[in-house]
């Protein structure tokens, strides 16, 4: 039997003096006063605990700024941007100079219906960040698909400043190869000058050391312009997740407009995204500065790479159709040996242009400066002795 009850008995059924019982049970007359006027009105469930809230809270959000922040987060998942707490934060700040704590307006979606607990989430504090200390410090470049509305399957290409995450490129191609890579990469420097180092995973476009192919195009021109190019590790995509996070970004604005049909179309569109992106979007890694503010806030890195080293390997091959292939700057080229020596294996020894061929006993086949504007390169004079012919 809770006290509030036991009180109401002594006093109604017992016939006790109301002073009597407060003094029994350490209560004031004016609680038994109150206990047993709340019982006579509303019988057991007056006895009920009741809210000690205020009716009224001189420091609570105005309904004008819950509804702003609601329209804030509606528009911001209409246009496919990120509407979270902070974001929405930033925004409120830019609009009145002030806004309420981020914690309010999580309170506020919250309670409108706006957020999903996701408790399976890694915390925060587990996660370790990387930055690069100055704006073109390092540019993570990667490609990702996307489809136009008829289904066609296209390729973005996405670079951003590892510092500022400025989007420094954002390109659609049917497909991407070496030289588009390249293009797109030059195209990123005339607006924002040359990086320090570029980092990319291992992709074909971007490094063929994994297949012991040599040198790609974006290998040798970054090496041309004193620029270090390093790569993620093997199947480990976090190295790059600055980008694959822009990747996701960029997505799911696309996924919030019409779907286009063209790749100059999608083009425009991504035009805008960057546009929106880097001047408009609050980051949240920035302290909510958009990319652009922080891209200028801090001078900028140049390149450190130094003297370009010679590019030497060699590489185990069988003649077929009197020749062999070698790729260089993302090219193959055929090299002609004569069809008498079909079915030899060969070695290809290359420092640079300079090709030398040689069969496993050392015997030299053919000694070159390799022509890169030529597919085919012609056998004239073999040195060495020539196999004998019936």
């Amino acid at each position: 039997m809770s006290l509030a009850r036991l009180v109401v008995t002594a006093v109604l059924v017992e016939g006790r003096p109301k002073a009597e019982v407060a003094r029994a049970h350490g209560l004031s007359r004016r609680w038994v006063h109150e206990l047993v006027g709340r019982y006579q009105a509303d019988g057991d469930a007056g006895l009920q605990p009741r809210s000690r809230r205020p009716r009224s809270n001189p420091r609570q959000t105005p309904r004008a700024v819950e509804d702003e922040i609601v329209a804030l987060r509606k528009d911001l998942l209409d246009q496919g941007l990120d509407a979270g707490a902070a974001t929405i934060a930033a925004h409120l700040a830019r609009r009145h100079g002030t806004t309420p704590a981020t914690a309010t307006i999580w309170r506020i979606l919250t309670r409108r219906g706006f957020v999903t607990p996701q408790p399976q989430k890694r915390p925060k504090a587990s996660l370790i960040r990387f930055q690069a200390d100055q704006p073109n410090e390092r540019w993570q470049a990667d490609t990702t698909h996307w489809h136009l509305a008829d289904g066609s399957d296209v390729e973005i290409l996405n670079i951003i400043d590892d510092h500022s995450r400025l989007a420094v490129a954002s390109q659609a191609r049917t497909t991407f190869n070496a030289a588009a890579v390249v293009d797109t990469f030059d195209d990123a420097c005339t607006r924002h000058g040359l990086p320090a180092t570029v980092l990319t995973d291992n992709g074909a476009i971007f490094t063929a050391r994994p297949r012991g192919r040599g040198q790609v195009a974006l290998d040798r021109h970054l090496t041309a312009l004193h620029i270090s190019l390093i790569h993620s590790r093997a199947y480990h995509p976090q190295t790059c997740g600055k980008v694959e996070r822009f990747h996701q970004t960029l997505k799911r604005w696309l996924a919030a407009h019409d779907p286009c049909d063209s790749v100059d179309q999608l083009q425009t569109r991504l035009d805008a995204f960057v546009a929106i992106y880097n001047t408009q979007r609050p980051h949240r890694a920035l302290d909510r500065r958009t990319p652009a503010e922080a891209w200028h806030a801090r001078p900028r890195a140049t390149p450190t790479g130094g003297i370009a080293q010679p590019h030497c390997r060699v590489r185990r091959d069988i003649v077929n159709s009197g020749r062999v292939t070698l790729r260089h700057n993302s090219r193959l080229h055929h090299i002609g040996l004569g069809n008498a020596h079909n079915g030899t294996v060969v070695l290809i020894c290359v420092a640079d242009l300079h090709v030398r061929v040689i069969t496993r006993d050392g015997q030299l086949l053919r000694d070159l400066t390799l022509d890169p504007s030529r597919d085919y390169q012609p056998r004239g004079v073999k040195p060495g002795p020539q196999p004998h012919r019936t």
